[in-house]
């Protein structure tokens, strides 16, 4: 029976040691709280560190057993991974960049690295005891970008999702990681990669084609012969929890006092873990200003702020504790009376029941992340505010502030927009408050931690069965056979062959893509059997195909069908075609060369090419939707068509088209056989106009009137040559 398997860094627990004695207690963390509607039921696991060094055999057993209790397992790490892989790469790389505070904290270190591989190769290990075909695994985090990969390779066909719980950068930002390939080629391993906000998937997209040789269509990456979904899932919380808590007795003492000890002022919440990316700093800024220009504010408003403690023997953050210890003392020092403190302040944690109190007595909630994965404390205050009351300010850098769209979205690095923000708060209108906190409540109702794991996994599903409809569709061994076994039972076969992308892969230059040894060499094996008629059936210039094929036993059609030659018989082209159109285009194509460097024009003799392949990446694509809305309405006034390919894009007659060519031939003898191969655009003209009975073969992606595709044309080279052995000559 399968499983689910969750992998995160760390396990859902908290671990303590007293008198030798090892005490679980369960985390009450979001993400293990969705996920526990998974990890504990039926044989369903969850993998990762437990949180605590144990270097002893006899006690990582019996925490291993006692672990296996809760459908827990361990993967125990030595002090020197922790330091390297966690505290190193981990939190010294990768959350620096993903936060864009490259400049100042990011440090890239050989043996972080190495560790990092290292560490992911443990998890691997530990996935690989448990793991059975038909698994589902889910990796969670920044962590273990590498896990995806290290699994697919032993475990093609198991379905892995990922999912990102902090931003993903730009690609400008995060090809500065020197192991930028390895990293993103790690994610790829992944069936379904998820991030918080459609911004991630932008970036992430960007990063793996720019950085990568992978291909993307809409949120579809292509690499080789899989195909990878990327796409957001906003996640949610516990929304349940969070309403009932102020219903409860203790809940209710707490909200009770507090309303008490700040009966006369309004109360701003500002909850945090000590981080650079929580831009607390800038908050404290912005609540200055207020104080300092609108002093009719000192005495009404005080600023309750608590900061949880996080890595602070990191020289950094320590250094940000002491930043903000003196910020808060300037301030309460310049502003304080004896009946009023401005800023409340504490740096530790409290309890949920605490916090929960303190959401629902809070009349402002100040969320102004610098960069933020999601946020989820303003879901948390949104949550708790069950009278439908209060006001969230929320920085635009968060995630949140993507569905959250009834706060009042301010940049934190404006602080004056910050300051104004908290003044439109404390001044806000019941009725105004009521119409925006509703709404904010109900989506963060809807879209719960439940919702989040329900949709992700259902994706994920989805995804699998879309890969697998696919693969029947590839020419495996199978079907292969199958096609092998008609084609030696026929006596007459018709054989359609594209060259570019098809027999010969792509080059940068195109005068380089000339046929090699092997290639001809097929080629004469194949026409030499009397059964086949061999059509090579290319978008390129006549002149290249004679040259390259001319004193071959083949029927040649050249410049998607404008010219045509059979063998010991010169050229000829369609009669009746014009090309005075070339003087009111190849101007247009000329100014787009000078706006692209490195693209060109290729003129044959009905047809114009603006070839991109040497623009810089993005740029040319950009170009060429540009030029092709330039020329729609030209094209469709002088009968012309616009044939965007792989790299190029060609302005040609309409008469000229390739499946018109295929068929002029088809229908000259009566075939038992007709295959076409082909990769483009224009390959698609032939496939829809061959008989039913055709075989007709995509290459290099499936998304195409092709009955079959394969992958590459090394591909079509194998099952051209299969052809060609122990076939009964006719």
């Amino acid at each position: 029976m399968s499983k689910t398997i969750i992998v995160s860094n760390r396990l859902p627990v908290k671990i303590s040691k007293t008198d030798n004695e090892y005490i679980l207690s369960t985390s009450e963390g979001g993400l293990a709280t969705g996920l526990g509607s998974v990890y504990k039921h039926g044989n369903n696991k969850w993998i990762g560190w437990p949180g605590i060094e144990i270097t002893e055999a006899d006690d990582r057993d019996k925490m291993t057993a006692q672990l296996d209790e809760l459908s827990l397992v361990p993967v125990f790490l030595e002090q020197e991974e922790i330091n390297q892989y966690y505290e190193g790469f981990s939190n010294e790389v990768l959350w620096p960049i993903f936060h864009y505070y490259i400049s100042t904290y990011a440090v890239y270190k050989q043996s972080n690295w190495e560790y990092y591989n290292i560490v992911n190769n443990k998890f691997k290990d530990a996935i690989l005891k448990i793991a059975q075909p038909g698994d589902v695994i889910w990796i969670h985090d920044y962590q273990l970008l590498l896990l995806p990969s290290l699994i697919r390779n032993e475990l093609p066909d198991v379905s892995i999702g990922f999912f990102l719980h902090i931003p993903f950068p730009s690609q400008e930002m995060f090809r500065l990681i020197p192991w930028r390939y390895e990293l993103l080629e790690g994610m790829l391993g992944s069936d379904l990669i998820g991030f918080h906000t459609y911004d991630d998937v932008r970036h992430f997209l960007g990063a793996a084609t720019r950085i990568l040789p992978v291909t993307s269509s809409a949120n579809i990456i292509t690499n080789g012969e899989r195909s990878i979904v990327v796409e957001s899932f906003p996640m949610g919380i516990d929304v349940k929890k969070y309403a009932s808590l102020p219903l409860k007795k203790e809940v209710v003492e707490q909200i009770g006092s507090i309303k008490e000890t700040f009966k006369n002022t309004k109360l701003i919440l500002s909850i945090d873990r000590l981080d650079y990316s929580k831009g607390i700093l800038q908050r404290l800024l912005a609540f200055e200003q207020l104080l300092q220009q609108h002093p009719e504010y000192c005495g009404k408003v005080t600023l309750h702020m608590i900061i949880v403690p996080s890595r602070d023997t990191v020289p950094q953050y320590a250094h940000l504790r002491d930043e903000i210890d003196k910020r808060v003392g300037n301030i309460n020092g310049m502003y304080r009376n004896l009946d009023w403190t401005p800023i409340h302040y504490y740096y530790r944690s409290f309890p949920i029941e605490t916090l929960s109190a303190l959401y629902f007595a809070a009349d402002v909630c100040l969320v102004t992340p610098m960069r933020d994965g999601m946020n989820l404390v303003s879901k948390e205050y949104v949550a708790s505010r069950i009278n439908d009351d209060g006001v969230l300010i929320l920085s635009e850098m968060a995630g949140a502030s993507k569905e959250l769209i009834d706060a009042l979205i301010v940049n934190p690095n404006n602080t004056n927009e910050v300051c104004n923000a908290i003044i439109t708060a404390l001044n806000m209108p019941p009725d105004e408050q009521k119409r925006r906190m509703q709404q904010m409540r109900q989506l963060v109702t809807k879209f719960n931690i439940t919702h989040w794991v329900k949709i992700f996994m259902e994706r994920l599903k989805e995804v699998k069965q879309m890969q697998r409809s696919m693969q029947t569709r590839h020419v495996s061994d199978g079907t292969e056979q199958s096609i092998i076994n008609r084609y030696r039972k026929t006596k007459k076969r018709l054989i359609f062959l594209d060259y570019d992308g098809t027999l010969v892969g792509f080059k940068s230059n195109m005068a380089m893509a000339y046929p090699d040894k092997e290639l001809l060499s097929l080629i004469d094996k194949l026409s030499s059997d009397r059964a086949n008629d061999l059509v090579i059936i290319s978008g390129r210039k006549h002149e290249n195909i004679g040259e390259w094929f001319g004193d071959k036993d083949l029927y040649l059609i050249a410049e998607h069908g404008a010219w045509f030659k059979q063998k010991n018989t010169s050229w000829h082209k369609i009669s009746g075609l014009s090309d005075s159109w070339k003087h009111d285009i190849y101007p247009v194509f000329e100014t787009y060369v000078d706006r692209t460097p490195g693209s060109f024009i290729e003129e044959k003799t009905y047809s114009l090419v603006w070839h991109y392949r040497n623009a810089q990446k993005g740029l040319g694509e950009l170009r060429a939707n540009e030029l092709m809305n330039n020329l729609k309405y030209i094209a469709n006034d002088k009968g012309l068509q616009l044939l965007p390919g792989d790299k190029v894009l060609e302005v040609k007659n309409m008469e000229i088209n390739k499946g018109k060519a295929a068929l002029t031939l088809v229908d000259k003898k009566e075939y038992d056989f007709i295959i076409a191969f082909g990769d483009d655009y224009t390959d698609e003209d032939v496939f829809k106009a061959l008989p039913d009975s055709a075989v007709t073969i995509k290459v290099g992606g499936n998304l195409s009137a092709a009955k079959f595709y394969l992958r590459n044309p090394t591909e079509v080279r194998k099952l051209l040559t299969n052809f060609t052995e122990n076939v009964p000559v006719h």
